[in-house]
């Protein structure tokens, strides 16, 4: 089997951080003879033209970059390529059916969650806002709608307290690159059992939006803290105190109720803390990015303070 797997034609599509692992598992273990990713964007203020984190890769190991606009009209050059199996990670496209039918192994996707569970862009966000205490890795065929194609193979990891969606993501990126090279073979031999995706238990990870950015102090103490670790460290998350945005990197769950405060209301500063009234208790900021300024801890924060007491009785909004 080693030996087929050296001499199986693959051509890759990915794009972000999240696909490196993955197709570097594809590049030792297989014939990697094209890479698909997105074409290269503007980034930053002053706008320089950047490659995908996949391109470089693939650049590294002189192999073939392709990258269509729309995938969907710009098709004949993957197919010219003749590959024996077509696999995708974070690329970002739903492919036309020209392509899915194309390859004699099928298209392959390695998705961020346990299907059905979080189809859609962001599974790694939303398992964490969702409050999952597990997610993992699906392998699955592709079809015409968003991950919704039978599954191969699956792997679970347990989320910990201590994730955010930055250590989640390197988990599962790893986990992915492992998985497919396990799965890979009895996809080759035809030795799987295709499982149907159960339609009932569907959920969605939709792409984050600017305003599923925004805090909102009216939930519970647990569903923030949650709602934090899972946007850091991007896209972050943020309130607004006195007109101006705060970013919100890191918080800790505090142990004082506060009834007759209103929620996002300041009620207690501690030496490295501010703590912030929530529906059923109390959340501390640790780390913000105050507009215009760096990253930084709510112990230096209190640094450009005078008296940093008058900041108690404002309200985050």
């Amino acid at each position: 089997m080693s030996e087929i797997m050296k001499n199986l034609k693959v051509i890759f599509m990915g794009t972000p951080d999240f696909s490196v692992n993955v197709l570097n598992s594809l590049v030792y273990t297989t014939n990697v003879i094209g890479v698909v990713t997105k074409p290269d964007k503007l980034v930053g203020r002053k706008q320089v033209l950047t490659e995908s984190a996949v391109k470089k890769v693939a650049l590294e190991n002189n192999i073939k970059v392709i990258q269509p606009t729309k995938i969907r009209n710009e098709y004949q050059s993957i197919i010219d390529l003749n590959p024996d199996i077509i696999i995708t990670c974070a690329y970002g496209q739903f492919l036309p059916k020209e392509i899915l039918d194309y390859p004699k192994y099928g298209c392959i996707n390695v998705h961020a969650s346990l299907l059905p569970k979080l189809r859609g862009g962001a599974p790694i966000h939303k398992a964490i806002i969702d409050g999952y205490t597990t997610t993992g890795i699906t392998i699955m065929y592709m079809g015409l709608k968003m991950d919704n194609g039978d599954i191969i193979s699956q792997k679970s990891i347990e989320i910990e307290k201590t994730d955010n969606v930055g250590t989640l993501h390197d988990k599962l990126s790893l986990l992915g690159a492992e998985l497919l090279i396990e799965t890979l073979p009895n996809i080759i031999s035809g030795q799987i059992n295709r499982i149907v995706q159960n339609e009932e238990e569907v959920t969605f990870g939709y792409n984050i939006s600017r305003e599923d950015e925004h805090i909102d102090f009216n939930k519970t103490k647990i569903e923030v803290f949650n709602h934090i670790r899972g946007l850091n460290p991007w896209p972050v998350s943020y309130a607004v105190l006195d007109d101006e945005e705060i970013k919100i990197y890191e918080v800790i769950i505090g142990e004082d109720i506060y009834k007759e405060k209103s929620n996002g209301e300041i009620v207690k500063l501690y030496k490295d803390g501010i703590g912030i009234k929530v529906s059923d208790g109390e959340i501390i900021l640790k780390t913000i990015k105050p507009s215009g300024k760096k990253k930084m801890s709510v112990k230096d924060y209190f640094n450009g303070f005078q008296e940093k007491n008058n900041l108690i009785g404002k309200v985050f909004r």
